[in-house]
């Protein structure tokens, strides 16, 4: 099943005023952009085009693919909150367009989420590109294309202009009106905790011990030699059995084919007393004609395919080997076949750097290219939790404690 990331935005100079909305469809697996939509609606409140732009939003994800599953992320409080179910609606002008966005994608295949109002650039970009358009009695159409999100965060913040005069402050009362008219949320626990949504998927993530190629960085993937652990990758091994042993908290374990994985889950399996299912989509990359080299080797040999390849999550090694956006679906498949298959229960993976590294990713909704900005060492520990709602948190990443 595919995901898509809705951002939307809305804003009115006047409040009421002259109005505007963008939307934004993502690939939730790649980050590329796949749909804006962007329009002027006249004299409107803000939050009547709040709610025209999701509107918007979904019907663009609906028409790419209306199988989806959909996070929508918006920096408007009361949409998110009224969308989610904890606070109601009383306005009669929002009534019928939240009835409207409820009708595009059933409940359970979509999530509603808070933002800060700095993250929605580029919905809020459009926004007021619709708004100046609409000034200049002209009709919004598309800037120039941009290749997903990591363009967006580099270009300054657009100018919000919502509400008039007094700008933050005046949104922040118009906020303030407007939740008025809706009921208290219901109280939370702790820390400003959501309601108790039972169990989550618990995924206790595990990179396989050292193989005779993981102290000299070479590229070791589903296409290479299938390496063995080595005397070191045994002894972690043994290590981290004993240390998941000690927390006794782990209820099944999922391997990936390769052998070092299915070495490294056979030794925690054995403290454990549990067998070990194996899952092709937990398999490493193929790397192509990379395997077996270094990084300098491969700077050597393939200067022009390795630099394509730091590029774009889309390029793929020489030699015809996997993109990282191709494993980023593989691995979104295969999370979702799992946490559908162990539902409410604490499950270790024994995988690789990058299936580990992009469930991580993808978890905290992190671009393609934070996949380079993180470091996994042999036999660390990871841990992600899922929960009923669709989101997702991040428990632990690389811990080697127990190695020490």
């Amino acid at each position: 099943m595919r995901e898509f990331i809705v951002e939307a935005d809305g804003g009115s100079r006047g409040n009421p005023g002259p109005a505007g909305y963008g939307a934004v469809v993502i690939d939730a697996v790649t980050g590329e952009t796949l749909a804006e939509r962007a329009e002027y609606i006249g004299i409107a409140t803000n939050n009547v085009a709040e709610y025209r732009g999701l509107v918007a939003g979904l019907r663009a994800a609906h028409e790419l693919d209306p199988a989806a599953r959909v996070r929508v992320r918006m920096d408007s409080k009361l949409v998110v909150e009224q969308l989610s179910g904890r606070w109601k609606i009383k306005h009669p002008d929002m009534k019928p367009l939240a009835a409207e966005a409820a009708r595009v994608f059933p409940p359970d295949r979509i999530t509603y989420e808070w933002m800060p109002r700095e993250q929605n650039k580029h919905a809020d970009r459009l926004a007021n590109e619709a708004m100046d358009a609409g000034r200049r009695g002209e009709q919004w159409s598309p800037s120039a294309p941009r290749e997903g999100r990591g363009e967006l965060r580099d270009q300054p913040p657009q100018t919000r202009t919502r509400t008039t005069p007094g700008g933050e402050a005046a949104k922040a009362d118009a906020d303030a009106r407007a939740a008025r008219n809706v009921a208290t949320p219901a109280p939370s626990t702790g820390w400003g905790a959501t309601p108790d949504m039972g169990a989550p998927t618990t995924f206790v993530l595990l990179r396989h011990g050292e193989t005779p190629l993981t102290p000299q960085k070479r590229f070791s993937g589903s296409g290479g030699t299938d390496p063995s652990l080595s005397d070191v990758g045994r002894e972690q091994a043994e290590r981290v059995a004993a240390a998941l042993a000690a927390r006794g908290t782990v209820q099944a374990i999922v391997a990936s084919p390769l052998t070092r994985t299915r070495q490294t889950a056979a030794a925690v399996a054995a403290r454990l007393g549990l067998d070990v299912a194996i899952e092709d989509g937990l398999r490493e990359t193929d790397f192509g004609a990379w395997e077996g080299l270094t990084f300098a080797e491969v700077q050597e040999r393939y200067p022009e395919d390795l630099k394509t390849w730091l590029a774009s999550p889309k390029a793929e090694p020489t030699g015809g080997g996997e993109s990282f956006a191709a494993t980023a679906r593989r691995i979104a498949t295969t999370r979702d076949k799992l946490i559908a298959s162990y539902a409410g229960r604490t499950v270790l993976l024994v995988s690789h750097v990058t299936p580990i590294k992009s469930l991580v990713r993808l978890a905290i909704g992190a671009p393609p290219e934070s996949l380079y900005r993180m470091e996994l060492s042999a036999a660390s520990l990871s841990a992600v939790a899922y929960y009923a709602d669709g989101n997702a948190s991040l428990r632990l990443f690389n811990d080697t404690s127990h190695l020490r």
